[in-house]
């Protein structure tokens, strides 16, 4: 495969990738790899992700640790990364609502370790992962665009997502540091792990895999715009190398809207799954009703041009559960939390005196 000019740019590159056992994570770090930089350099804590998610490649290094931790990012920046990919984050909305404090920690001064460090070392791009699901509020108009920023957020993942991108607008302005912020919007994909406080589609494949119904917050109108991974990523090398993205913010998203009752049902069919849907209440801070993003800046600095169907994307994710099936759900973790899709899936449990299927032995899983 001929290669563009932006992928041919990581060739002998050294990169610093943080969060990148993650979904978004392992696949740049895999292709990072595959592109032949020199060096990759993993740092996570696998507080959301397991170590077997990051790629097995010899130009690939993985360290286990914190972005707050001063001896692992000494140790990570003494191989002198010239480009850092920040993607580690506590993640996300519930999750900063359960722990405030340990959001602030890593969303906050987590990225301020990071953009010192790289300042320190000269890195010649820091691109940051912010999240275009957070920063613009309830109230934007459709779709959504860069130009439009809200102070009236309501988890605190909101609030320190949007806090990396003033931080890194600071080191851009004060130390000419080569930032850009990509802003993600609801990523899908192989590699993303089920649990408590993830996403939508995965906690979806799983839950219909074990032949469970798939609760519904709210009343399944409500859209998203659903990014493939691979598009996200594609989007991310391409951060990291035009000249036009330096100091600019833009979303990675797929500039198309899917109801979540059509998820639940794609998905269901997909796997073979008869339970179908429950209905549960909404979460307090779930405040959009719709999400749809524009990509046209994208689409103009780096050429980003998302090209995944949604269906064909879907595909993929089961294809990854089936093959990774028994890491994924030993790695599955459903604490009860104040979640109210967890609650929902609790209840069910109780009320039918069911054991809950993690803990059973010889589980029967549909697989396609």
């Amino acid at each position: 495969m001929q290669l563009e000019e932006y992928q041919q740019y990581y060739q002998d590159k050294i990169i610093l990738v943080t969060g990148g056992a993650g979904a978004i994570g392992s696949i740049l770090t895999g292709t990072l790899g595959k592109l032949g930089a020199k060096l990759v350099i993993v740092l996570d804590d696998l507080s959301s992700a397991a170590r077997w998610n990051v790629p097995s490649l010899s130009n690939v290094m993985f360290v286990e640790g914190s972005i707050l931790d001063e001896v692992e990012l000494k140790r990570v920046f003494f191989e002198r990364p010239e480009l850092v990919f920040h993607l580690a984050a506590l993640f996300a909305n519930q999750n900063s609502i359960d722990h405030p404090e340990t959001d602030l920690l890593v969303n906050g001064l987590g990225t301020l370790k990071l953009l010192q460090y790289s300042r320190l070392c000269g890195v010649k791009r820091f691109v940051y992962a912010s999240s275009g699901c957070s920063i613009y509020g309830s109230n934007a108009p459709l779709p959504l665009t860069e130009e439009f920023m809200s102070l009236h957020l309501s988890t605190p993942y909101q609030i320190t997502k949007m806090l990396g991108e003033l931080y890194g607008n600071f080191f851009h302005h004060h130390y000419d540091l080569p930032v850009v912020k990509a802003r993600f919007f609801n990523s899908y994909g192989p590699g993303e792990l089920p649990g408590q406080y993830r996403n939508v589609i995965p906690n979806f494949i799983y839950w219909s895999m074990r032949g469970d119904p798939l609760p519904i917050t709210g009343t399944g109108e409500e859209t998203r715009d659903f990014t493939y991974v691979g598009d996200i990523v594609d989007g991310l090398l391409r951060a990291g190398y035009f000249k036009a993205a330096v100091g600019q913010e833009f979303n990675l998203a797929s500039g198309h809207e899917t109801r979540i009752i059509d998820l639940a049902e794609m998905i269901n069919a997909q796997v073979g799954n008869g339970a179908g849907v429950v209905f549960t209440e909404k979460r307090k801070w779930d405040t959009k009703s719709r999400l749809l993003a524009s990509v046209d800046r994208a689409r103009s600095l780096v050429g980003y041009e998302p090209k995944t169907p949604f269906k064909e994307g879907l595909q993929e994710a089961i294809k990854w559960f089936n093959n990774h099936w028994d890491k994924i759900d030993q790695a599955a973790r459903f604490g009860p939390g104040i979640s109210s899709a967890v609650r929902a899936m609790s209840r069910r449990q109780e009320n039918t005196n069911e054991i809950p299927r993690n803990l059973l032995p010889g589980k029967q899983v549909r697989r396609i």
